[in-house]
């Protein structure tokens, strides 16, 4: 029979996951180390099942009708979802990007049509930075639809309803460690709270930039990990409001440069070209798999996105 789609949004999710044998092999890891190939979604990251979740989630709602607006602020990847859903089902897109954002990703959010604002990086340094630029946008944009992706209930919600269920399942339940990094908060948030239901013993641990990869005032552009967000020490008004802050079991920090390692490791050993943010989950489920207490335990880590929407910072 044949097997046709009629949408992208078909095709969202049930992504791979992969072993990394090689990887695993040349370093000596005792932990098994599965990877979560988010990139296999149609716009290439994990942000394309919270972007088909709150569009749908609004058009059943009746907030959403073609030809309308959609607009949010975005490190990229929700911006590049968005932007795909939008233009398969006849929206028109708008985002806010701070200005040190990959210029890779600028150019493909150009690609699918979206109008871009920038924001100065530093401006994201003060405590309110999220309200006032939320504010920015609804005032700018009257009549459009907010898409709220960092508070928005459908993007943790998609993730307990899809990526926990997926890893379940493709694990057959053996899963112990889930590892990534935060952005909006929804993948851990959802999937963990998910894979915690089935089996209360798993830890989620988040990985996290380290002081040296992020924005002072004294350096307003550092070499970040785009699109990894610190959650320790940070008040809470400033955490996504999708992040669950009982979630973790751990946090791992490190700096952009070992995100990057990992990154051109894995190309190097699995043939997988992921981006640092990517290279951040793998960098810290590595820390785990060697640990004498994980040996034989298996690590998935949620690689979100590939590498080639980094090209200008791997050099």
């Amino acid at each position: 029979m044949p097997r046709i789609h009629n949408s992208i949004t078909d095709l969202i999710g049930n992504t791979p996951l992969l072993e990394l044998h090689n990887y695993r092999r040349k370093r000596d890891l005792g932990g098994r180390i599965i990877a979560k190939l988010e990139y296999f979604n149609p716009a290439g990251s994990v942000k394309d099942r919270i972007a088909w979740a709150i569009v749908k989630d609004a058009e059943d709602a009746g907030k959403l009708r073609p030809g309308d607006l959609i607009v949010d602020v975005t490190s990229g990847n929700t911006g590049i979802g968005l932007a795909a859903v939008a233009a398969s089902r006849g929206y028109r897109a708008k985002f806010y990007l701070s200005d040190n954002i990959s210029p890779d990703k600028v150019k493909i959010l150009r690609l699918y049509c979206a109008e871009i604002v920038t924001v100065e990086n530093q401006f994201f340094l003060d405590p309110q930075a999220l309200e006032k630029i939320t504010q920015r946008v609804k005032d700018e944009n009257p009549g459009a639809f907010f898409t709220d992706q960092l508070a928005n209930p459908a993007n943790p919600r998609v993730h307990f309803e899809t990526t926990g269920p997926e890893i379940w399942r493709d694990t057959d339940g053996a899963v112990d460690i889930l590892v990534g990094g935060v952005g909006t908060g929804g993948t851990l948030s959802g999937g963990g709270r998910f894979l915690k239901s089935k089996k209360p013993g798993l830890k989620v641990v988040i990985a996290e930039p380290a002081e040296g990869s992020l924005p002072t005032e004294e350096n307003p552009y550092p070499d970040e990990i785009d699109g990894v967000h610190k959650v320790t020490e940070v008040p809470a008004e400033q955490l996504p409001g999708n992040f669950d802050t009982t979630i973790a079991d751990e946090v791992i920090a490190l700096n952009t440069a070992d995100a990057r390692r990992a990154a051109l490791d894995l190309v190097a050993d699995e043939g997988i070209f992921a981006g640092t943010s990517s290279g951040a989950a793998l960098w810290a489920a590595t820390q785990l798999a060697g640990r004498p207490e994980n040996a034989g335990k298996v690590i998935v880590a949620v690689l979100p996105d590939i590498g080639e929407r980094y090209l200008a910072s791997f050099k």
